[in-house]
């Protein structure tokens, strides 16, 4: 999967956040990552897999997915701030699509992947952080069309927020 477009819509997006809010000469490392995990629980909240406890569906696909390309702006943003934008390519695994609890280590996966990631910020670590995200999308049972186009979306909608005050 090819990340270079990506890259490049997520350096405008951040450039312009930034810019925006004065924080060009802020280290936004922590608050990214923190962000990430953030994400990354919503969108366990939304797949409802560690909710054994509950009889309610899991949202649609549309919603998970918009919540998963929430985390790929995150990764994308952790990396341009490491200076890993060079990652261009990594590729999506597939796997066959989870449901229920047994989504629930492919979250413990990129749950480590992050602390990792924050605790020895070398490039093995972002890549690793990276490939088991993607390896969760796939698990979920989207594709590289799914992912780059719902990322696209978002990005435009993250852009008409931060126009609008958000």
């Amino acid at each position: 999967m090819d990340f270079t477009n990506l890259y490049n819509k997520q350096r405008e997006l951040d450039h312009y956040i930034e810019t925006k809010h004065g924080l060009q000469e802020k280290d936004l490392l922590n608050q990214k990552l923190l962000a990430f995990h953030v994400e990354v629980a919503e969108l366990a909240n939304e797949t409802r897999c560690f909710k054994f406890w509950s009889e309610k569906a899991p949202s649609s696909d549309s919603v998970i997915l918009e919540e998963y390309v929430d985390g790929i702006h995150f990764i994308l943003s952790v990396g341009l701030e490491f200076g890993y934008e060079n990652i261009v390519s990594i590729d999506l695994l597939p796997e066959n699509k989870k449901s229920g609890e047994d989504l629930v280590p492919y979250f413990y996966d990129v749950i480590e992947a992050v602390s990792s990631l924050r605790l020895n910020g070398a490039e093995k670590k972002y890549i690793t952080l990276f490939q088991s995200y993607l390896k969760l999308g796939s698990a979920l049972g989207f594709t590289e069309q799914d992912i780059i186009f719902a990322y696209e979306e978002k990005n435009k909608v993250n852009h008409t927020r931060q126009d609008q005050g958000y």
